[in-house]
């Protein structure tokens, strides 16, 4: 039986998360989840609101579950996720489904903007309390 991977990429906006997860995805060969799905509509305009975020958040869960229930192979989300808190639902997801967890960290060396339009200082803001896991 073939191990079933839940890879999560994690980083500050515009750090190349979602650009990550394509690549490694196969070009969607394997299903990329993302809150930014929420706030993007059929045409691919971005258009964040605050109000809907929880609903993006667990938008993003529903479609990992579905994917977990189908046991697909492997599933890629990818979010800021700058607190462990925000990683639990995941964790919990793949032991009950049976996942390897694997958290990869982008980081913002492309010099890329970041598509949401968050400022310099909000970006400062999230890095600041940005926890790193290595052991």
């Amino acid at each position: 039986m073939s191990e079933k991977e839940l890879i999560i990429i994690r980083g500050l906006p515009g750090s190349g998360k979602t650009t990550l997860a394509k690549l490694l995805s196969e070009n969607g060969k394997y299903p990329v989840y993302s809150i930014d799905d929420y706030f993007t509509n059929a045409e691919g305009h971005y258009a964040f609101r605050h109000q809907d975020n929880h609903k993006a958040y667990s938008a993003c869960e529903e479609h990992t579950v579905e994917a977990m229930q189908q046991a697909l192979p492997k599933i890629f989300v990818d979010n800021v996720f700058s607190l462990d808190w925000e990683l639990e639902p995941y964790l919990r997801l793949a032991g009950t489904y049976g996942y390897r967890v694997h958290v990869l960290t982008a980081e913002h060396y492309h010099r890329g903007e970041n598509r949401h339009g968050v400022k310099p200082e909000q970006l400062q803001r999230i890095a600041q309390k940005y926890k790193v896991k290595l052991y």
